[in-house]
């Protein structure tokens, strides 16, 4: 909780930031009114064609904005776009702090927010609320869901951040994609996107609502679309006086443990945002432009901790090329004649039997843009278009007529700066393995996970103990589970582990065990990797332990399902947060060559920052599943063991952001779960390095 206490006041910072970033770089955030007609969103009385990028403002620090926000704008962005983080701000019921983007601003406060973050946004203590049902017409849900979103809503006018104020926020956005489960709450579903959408309108913030992916979102409120390809899926605004707001363009895809990146081409991306604004759109949002990172227990379940690093800027603010170049050259282009794209009569006409053209024609000026699109994904196309003849490559989209810019690429490197291979520099402590005469909490079923830690830790403790009277030669152990991951010990010793994944949380762990012929101890520890977040009635998901048995014969076994048993929240290093350096001398640590490879284990060491500005991230290769703290801030959790189809970990390198360090003496701490061994862990700067390409001309491949 203190750890998230200590971001409460960055929205409002983050909306200033990005203000101030345009206007030191010759732009204008004026505010204004902001209203909309059926072509676009009208700021100032001025039809506008806006390039949006969303930056979450937990998912990098205060140093790194002004670097992201003038990437953005460099890049040819208008906007930037938020999410606001309900759990963040709001850790306990009505202690709500003072939060605060200007490029302009969508403000998307939700509260329920998705976007791989724990709980969705949702702060768990709603969990507890009484006779509460999420996201439904719920009265306990409504009153809470309105009182956070009334007091950002304030906040954000107490700074003047609005348009109509003269601030930078043109867009507020209300719940998130809701239509996706709408139906399971049957009347109740319908009722309630009136309600919020009633609820969000009167609050008079001077500028329009958005609900995204909410075909029956009731006016002025409008419906926008959230996908890789709106231009071709967006059924359009449901009435012709709103305009096509794309408020999601996924520029790849959220990332799993055991999961393969998905790499999404610049030409891809740029291919479908042509197509939505030769489609009548004016909007189009990145999500992510730069995803970030997930510190510490932020994200949600199975979710790794780099986030969209395949965005425009990359996990650590670098430009992904040629990414970030190609979306520029194109947002330059679109700008060059929006004017008459805004202005002027649309037209579409077919070019050939796969081939086609959106044209905008301004009757008085007599200017015209084209969009010449190719649909054949195999073969080029000789087209002819205003008695010329255009060559189409396949799935492409030439914009006439400014379709010959050219741009070169860039590549990431990486180089090592430390390795911390020296046994003589590393510690270790072994957490303790609580038994049932330890723990304060019974019960006589298994408890549900995350009702019983609040989500103020991952781990929960299930502990018992047993006299051993039946035959039973060849015991085992047999622990299902509705996610995320156990660990077991029987009599203090580690017999194994097992997990679920992200599509398949549940799991059954069979591991043989030798028993004690007097009593038995048996104490398995319940992991989450994050909680839920998406989905209906999210507040009455089952984490945790669901079945236990030691099994002796098809006839002869134990069931501890109900059973005494004894329950402790989180481990005992973490309990006394020996990750700081006030507090490390709370254990006895040891040297480190006593508790290598073994479960439970925490490591420490100290090092020098690395010199220079660039980026810094640790290369966790050679460890198993846990945690790291640099100089007390967590840096997020890895799980390099958990494989994907190829083999490979997910993710190795994780960022350590360059505020984190000091000059000297720096505290590195690693929570081992399952084993690793810290000596081939790596420290590394990331830098750009020019090389040559080949060049690119400027037409939209797909």
């Amino acid at each position: 909780m203190e750890w998230r206490q200590s971001w409460r006041p960055w929205l409002r910072l983050f909306v200033m930031a990005a203000a101030v970033a345009v206007i030191t770089q010759g732009g204008c955030v004026c505010g204004g009114d902001v209203t909309y007609d059926g072509r676009s969103l009208i700021i100032k009385g001025e039809r506008r064609i806006l390039f949006s990028g969303s930056i979450h403002y937990p998912r990098s620090t205060t140093e790194m904005w002004g670097s992201l926000i003038g990437k953005a704008k460099e890049g040819g962005l208008d906007v930037i776009q938020t999410y606001v983080f309900w759990n963040l701000h709001e850790p306990q019921p009505g202690q709500v702090g003072n939060p605060g983007t200007g490029l302009y601003a969508c403000l998307r406060i939700g509260p329920f927010i998705e976007s791989e973050w724990t709980y969705g946004g949702f702060p768990f203590w709603l969990h507890d609320v009484p006779d509460i049902v999420y996201r439904s017409d719920n009265e306990p849900f409504k009153y809470y869901m309105q009182n956070f979103t009334t007091k950002i809503v304030n906040m954000m006018k107490s700074e003047g951040l609005y348009a109509s104020q003269g601030g930078p926020i043109i867009l507020s956005q209300i719940e998130n994609e809701y239509q996706n489960i709408e139906a399971a709450f049957h009347e109740k579903g319908p009722a309630y996107v009136r309600w919020a959408a009633k609820m969000a309108v009167e609050l008079q913030t001077g500028v329009p609502w958005v609900m995204c992916k909410q075909t029956d979102a009731p006016d002025p409120v409008i419906n926008t679309c959230n996908g890789m390809r709106c231009g071709q899926t967006f059924g359009g605004p449901n009435s012709p006086n709103k305009p096509s707001l794309w408020t999601e363009n996924w520029t790849s895809f959220y990332q799993v443990y055991g999961g393969e990146p998905y790499i999404r081409s610049a030409e891809d991306i740029a291919f479908h945002v042509a197509l939505f604004i030769a489609r009548n759109g004016s909007y189009v949002n990145y999500y992510m432009y730069h995803g970030g990172t997930n510190f510490g227990r932020t994200s949600s379940a199975y979710v790794i901790t780099s986030y969209y690093d395949q965005a425009p800027l990359d996990e650590y603010g670098l430009l992904r090329q040629p990414k970030w170049g190609h979306l520029k050259a194109l947002h330059a282009a679109i700008k060059s004649c929006s004017t008459t794209l805004l202005q002027g009569m649309p037209t579409n006409f077919s070019l050939g039997q796969l081939q086609e053209a959106y044209v905008f024609r301004e009757e008085t000026e007599g200017r015209c843009v084209a969009f010449l699109i190719n649909n054949d994904e195999r073969n080029n196309a000789t087209v002819q278009f205003q008695n010329a003849s255009h060559e189409l490559m396949p799935k492409s989209i030439s914009i006439l007529p400014d379709c010959e810019k050219v741009f070169s690429t860039r590549q990431r490197i990486v180089r090592t700066t430390e390795i911390f291979d020296s046994m003589e520099r590393w510690q270790g402590y072994t957490d303790l393995i609580p038994n049932y005469e330890n723990t304060s909490l019974h019960s006589d079923t298994l408890l549900e996970h995350m009702n019983v830690t609040k989500d103020v830790s991952d781990y929960l403790w299930y502990t018992l103990r047993f006299q051993h009277n039946i035959s039973c030669a060849e015991p085992i152990l047999v622990a299902e589970s509705k996610g995320h991951a156990t660990h077991a010990f029987v009599n203090n010793i580690y017999i194994g582990n097992a997990h679920g994944s992200h599509d398949t949380k549940q799991f059954i762990m069979q591991s043989p065990v030798v028993l004690s012929n007097e009593i038995n101890n048996i104490s398995l520890l319940g992991v989450m990797v994050g909680l839920p977040d998406s989905g209906a009635f999210l507040e009455r998901r089952f984490s945790g332990l669901t079945r236990v048995e030691i099994q002796c014969s098809k006839n002869e076994f134990y069931n501890f399902t109900n059973y005494a048993w004894g329950y402790q929240v989180g481990l005992f290093g973490e309990k006394l947060q020996i990750y700081r350096e006030e507090n490390i001398h709370m254990v006895e640590w040891s040297k480190a060559n006593t508790s290598l490879n073994q479960p439970l284990t925490w490591y420490k060491t100290f090092f020098d920052a690395p010199i220079g500005n660039d980026p810094v991230a640790l290369n966790l290769s050679s460890m198993g599943k846990g945690e790291a703290w640099i100089n007390g801030q967590s840096i997020g959790r890895y799980w390099v063991s958990f494989l994907t189809s190829k083999r490979e970990p997910s993710q190795i390198m994780y960022h350590v952001p360059r505020s984190f360090f000091k000059t000297s003496e720096n505290l590195l701490v690693l929570l081992e779960e399952a084993g690793g061994n810290p000596l081939h862990i790596s420290l590394n700067t990331i830098s750009l390095s020019t090389l040559p390409k080949p060049i690119h001309y400027y037409h939209l491949l797909q």
